[in-house]
């Protein structure tokens, strides 16, 4: 998926004015849809990660946005990330400044044939065991500095079932890719280029 470096800063703007919007009226944001489609697209998956200090501050977001465009998931997304992700006390109007919103938008699912096909760094996972979904980013396993072995392990808790699952059975996962881009990348090539 090809995103321009315009519209990752017209979707961080407006997931920071819908996180906004939580605390304070504010003015809707005119975005000429002409000019940016893609915004209106629908059926892409998006998560928008909170991070204070460095640290995990919130993350939410939809394996598939299905109606929704995609700018709606993105704010909808960053909206329940500050209020509504259960690990959390909900985001403070005084934590506003320092928040540093991330967001990936994801590639179409792929099925995994096998472990060893997973590219750490790259993919992301979603495995499904029974009723029980859950999604690691792909981000995540650089960030954690993960082995296969600890991906695979984090997976199958993030899901709710048995740590070591993957060793006993073939997972029903699959494979993603994502965009991903944050307000401090932004600030970071701003800064750079001056």
């Amino acid at each position: 998926m090809e995103i321009s470096e315009e519209v990752k800063g017209v979707l961080l703007l407006a997931a920071r004015s819908a996180i906004d919007s939580l605390f304070e009226e504010s003015h809707p944001l005119f975005i000429d849809f002409n000019c940016y489609p893609i915004l209106l697209e629908k059926n892409i998956g998006a998560f928008v990660t909170l991070t204070e200090n460095e640290e995990l501050r919130g993350c939410i977001g939809y394996i598939d946005s299905g109606d929704q465009t995609l700018i709606d998931t993105v704010c909808n997304a960053a909206k329940h990330a500050a209020v509504n992700d259960p690990r959390f006390n909900p985001l403070t109007q005084e934590e506003l400044q320092n928040i540093n919103i991330e967001i990936s938008l994801l590639s179409p699912f792929t099925t995994l044939n096998e472990y060893e096909d997973i590219q750490l760094g790259i993919h992301g996972l979603l495995l499904t065991e029974g009723n029980k979904k859950g999604l690691l980013l792909p981000q995540v396993a650089v960030e954690n500095k993960f082995t296969l072995p600890q991906f695979l392990t984090a997976i199958c808790q993030k899901t709710g079932v048995s740590s070591n699952l993957w060793k006993n059975k073939k997972l029903d996962l699959k494979v993603f890719t994502a965009v991903v881009f944050s307000e401090l990348g932004k600030r970071k090539r701003t800064h750079e280029s001056v």
